[in-house]
């Protein structure tokens, strides 16, 4: 395939899905009135999807777009792949891409996971069973496109209700955020709306924030030292994590997703909120000053917009079938305007 005039989304399809069969049954998500449509050759990855998104809605018959996932070993695409930029403060390859008009291939380039990006064609393909995680973020990332396309901005931040209030939570890479929320949602008038993806958009009545279906992903460090979290772990693996040395646990990655409504009680996930304010957390590890707490201007202090601007990704398709490059500059101002009249405050 070095010959790319070769190539056409048709031929993409085909080699993700090589000779695997559809079964009949499929997921259907209804993510506020924008319908999923969840089909795979195996039951086990849509039994595997659906407990994930056991607190998603149940769509209709009619869904908004079909995505394949694939179960099948790591494709040899023979794509000449284009490494995509990670952020600042991360390092490693993680995704790379190749286009043609009108699609891409998206590599994630430690697991081989393959994803096909098209308006008319959606796949993930490879080992969706033991990377379901990737491809829980792809389904995900068809309804932020959707959001994005509608007007929603994407934040870097978590989002919770706080007895009728919406609050975001932004931070710095490490600052605590995931954290932060769930300690707060210990308190039964606190409810859960996102983490790491909060979407914002001005209406008549102030500012709107929604979340996306992705559960909290931590790792031990808070988990040993919540409570509410340690049957995550077995009393075995916490006794071992809590005899590390402090600076060794705070870097292990070792994710977790949690279920929310599992651990907190039914009914403590809203996919909306009227914004209220905006949290910083822009302290640093290690400080011995005091953490203060002091209310902001984020136009007079745009440094923070880093910690809250986030890039749309590799999967991120404009409605005129072109994609999001990784040079692309963010838009401070559409930050600050959608922002206006929110309360911001910082932690540091």
């Amino acid at each position: 395939m070095a010959d790319n005039s070769d190539i056409d989304i048709a031929t993409l399809k085909s080699m993700l899905q090589g000779d695997a069969e559809l079964i009949d049954e499929s997921l259907d998500l209804d993510l506020d009135g924008y319908g999923i449509r969840i089909r795979s050759n195996q039951a086990a990855v849509l039994e595997r999807l659906a407990s994930y998104f056991s607190h998603v809605p149940r769509g209709a018959a009619r869904a908004d777009i079909e995505i394949l996932a694939i179960e099948r070993e790591v494709v040899d695409a023979g794509l000449a792949f284009t490494d995509w930029a990670r952020e600042p403060g991360k390092s490693g390859r993680k995704d790379a891409y190749f286009d043609i008009p009108g699609a891409r291939v998206v590599l994630k380039v430690r697991t081989g996971m393959l994803f096909l990006q098209s308006q008319s064609s959606l796949v993930a393909a490879g080992p969706c069973l033991q990377y379901d995680n990737q491809v829980i973020n792809y389904v995900n990332s068809q309804y932020m496109n959707w959001l994005q396309h509608h007007g929603w901005l994407i934040c870097h931040a978590s989002g919770l209700e706080i007895n009728g209030h919406g609050v975001g939570l932004a931070g710095f890479s490490g600052g605590g955020k995931s954290t932060l929320m769930l300690n707060l949602l210990d308190d039964d008038g606190v409810n859960y709306v996102t983490n790491d993806r909060l979407f914002i958009r001005p209406s008549g009545k102030g500012v709107l924030a929604r979340g996306i279906p992705k559960l909290p992903r931590i790792n031990p460090g808070t988990i040993v030292h919540n409570p509410k979290l340690h049957g995550l772990l077995s009393r075995e693996r916490r006794d071992e994590l809590l005899s590390l040395p402090p600076e060794e646990l705070w870097h292990l990655e070792e994710k977790y997703d949690v279920h929310v409504e599992q651990i907190y009680g039914a009914g403590r996930v809203c996919t909306q909120a009227q914004l209220h304010s905006f949290v910083i957390l822009n302290w640093q590890r290690g400080s011995a000053e005091e953490t203060r707490v002091t209310a902001v201007d984020i136009g007079q202090r745009r440094e923070l917009l880093q910690a809250l601007m986030k890039s749309p990704g590799p999967f991120y398709q404009y409605p005129d079938g072109s994609f999001h490059s990784d040079t692309a500059a963010f838009d401070e101002q559409a930050y600050l305007d959608a922002l206006h009249g929110v309360a911001a405050v910082s932690y540091t």
